[in-house]
């Protein structure tokens, strides 16, 4: 009887450590997992237009670099109204490379504007929100008289 017993305490020590060793090694994995993945560090996640003049160019850019340790894909720019339009660049980022992210905003609307610009990608942060601001001046109507 007391052979059974001592079969069954070391068969369930067998087991306890198995499990074990293969939690460990998933847990290890996954570590493994989430450090391949490349990493936005932007110059700044806002672009002021300041004040601009009515159809003036509306052009500027989001400058950041890739500081994780795998390439960033950009799948998916997306401006949150149709006056901003956001481009993408059409390569992968490496890890260490700078890049940007164009936008333009259409100045033929009088007024303040703050639009967002949606980035969609595979790294670390998945979906990033961009702002854009500034104040439309409307354009001067008043002309020297007199001449």
């Amino acid at each position: 009887m007391e052979t059974t017993t001592l079969k069954g305490t070391n068969f369930f020590r067998n087991v306890f450590f198995i499990a074990s060793f293969l939690f460990c090694i998933a847990l290890f994995a996954q570590d493994a997992t989430q450090e391949e993945k490349g990493v936005f560090k932007f110059e700044s996640s806002e672009v002021d237009y300041g004040t601009i003049a009515h159809n003036a160019d509306g052009v500027g850019a989001f400058k950041f670099k890739n500081v994780g340790n795998a390439p960033i894909i950009i799948s998916n720019v997306k401006g949150s109204c149709d006056c901003t339009v956001p481009t993408k660049p059409d390569h992968a980022i490496m890890p260490g490379e700078n890049a940007e992210s164009g936008v333009k905003y259409e100045t033929d609307r009088i007024g303040a504007f703050s639009k967002t610009v949606t980035v969609t990608s595979n790294a670390s942060e998945g979906t990033v929100i961009l702002k854009i601001k500034g104040k439309v001046l409307p354009d001067d109507s008043t002309t020297p008289s007199g001449k």
